[in-house]
């Protein structure tokens, strides 16, 4: 297929696409790749910094990548620094597939092995643990799931609608079409952000994270829906006078199955460039909610209640490793669905497949 051809030759979109699946395998496979459980607090260890791995031990011995056991000591009134105490007798080697934790398996099978940890007392938190000391890693990998998954259950609820209304609308016309795009211009008109804090906010505060998940997938699709369908109203337009589809409209074929069947099929191109493009928004408007307080709530982990940590000044200063990575990882997140549907929009061109 030449739009397969020109969407491999384009550099960015393989980048992107090599991220968002590198993204979701870990967000598949989260129990297995977090070294602990995100719900688990350790000893003594709040807001303790990346653990540093060593390869000798202090009198000199080289035993491999090992770390050692670390715990918080005092606070320094005037700066708010935290002592970290390390027990260097203790030596704690890392190792793969190392045996933790239990845990079911994509939820189904028993298991109880991690991808990474260590054989000692030592525990190792890549990226520090929080104010709960637990560790970081294991909680954004967990997030994963929830911030990615909210942008492909968005799209599934939001685009099917938009597809059918502006199918509905540009086929029928007439005064279907005039209330129907009168609809879709009050909800554009409606600034999205806004609305979301503004119902956030009126929830009541005794729901679970998933009821809040599914809240948010609704009130993101129900206002994303009506540029799609104002758009694929207008190609329908166009679609409705070529000879396929007036053929099956004088065999006497159902109106909604001829919009199903044979119009809609061919603004495929356009959805799925714009599916790809839609996904982001989703997940920055998860973001922003769980950022404020109004998303998904503490303990359970998103990328967005993870960055909340940064309207805290002191930890901002004196802890940044736990601001960076959920920052960094939407950005990228957001980056690579842009880059893959860039990419195929230009592979989908078909001026580009002519010119091929």
């Amino acid at each position: 297929m030449k739009w397969w051809q020109n969407l491999r030759k384009n550099p960015l979109a393989r980048l992107g696409a090599v991220l968002l699946l590198i993204f979701y395998t870990v967000a598949l496979f989260a129990e297995f790749v977090a070294p602990y459980d995100p719900y688990d607090s350790q000893l003594n260890a709040s807001l303790l910094p990346p653990t540093q791995i060593y390869l000798s031990t202090p009198d000199g011995r080289f035993i491999g990548p090992h770390v050692y056991p670390t715990t918080q000591g005092s606070v320094d009134a005037n700066t708010g620094a935290r002592e970290v105490i390390v027990d260097w007798q203790k030596p704690s080697v890392l190792g793969l597939f190392v045996k933790a934790s239990p845990y079911k398996f994509l939820g189904i099978l028993p298991f109880d092995r991690h991808l990474f940890g260590t054989t000692g007392e030592g525990q190792i938190n890549i990226l520090g643990t929080d104010e709960q000391a637990r560790d970081q890693f294991s909680r954004l990998v967990h997030g994963s799931r929830i911030s990615l998954s909210i942008g492909l259950v968005g799209i599934a609820i939001s685009f099917p609608l938009g597809l059918l209304i502006g199918g509905i609308s540009g086929y029928f016309g007439s005064w279907i079409d005039s209330i129907l795009m009168r609809f879709v211009e009050v909800l554009m008109t409606i600034p999205g952000l806004y609305l979301l804090v503004a119902l956030a906010a009126v929830l009541p505060p005794g729901l679970t994270s998933a009821q809040r998940f599914i809240l948010i997938v609704l009130i993101t699709s129900f206002i994303s829906w009506a540029s799609l369908a104002r758009v694929i109203r207008g190609q329908v337009l166009s679609i409705k006078q070529r000879e396929f589809v007036q053929a099956a409209r004088a065999m006497g074929a159902n109106p909604i199955y001829i919009i199903v069947r044979h119009v809609l099929p061919q603004t495929a191109t356009y959805v799925i460039i714009s599916a790809t493009l839609a996904v982001p928004g989703f997940i920055v408007a998860e973001s922003v909610l769980s950022l404020i307080g109004l998303g998904i709530q503490q303990p359970d982990p998103s990328w967005g209640n993870l960055l909340s940590l940064s309207t805290n000044a002191s930890i901002l200063v004196l802890q940044p490793w736990l601001v960076w990575p959920p920052a960094t990882l939407i950005i990228l997140t957001v980056l690579a669905f842009n880059l893959l549907g860039d990419g195929l929009r230009d592979a989908l061109d078909p001026r580009s497949i002519q010119r091929n």
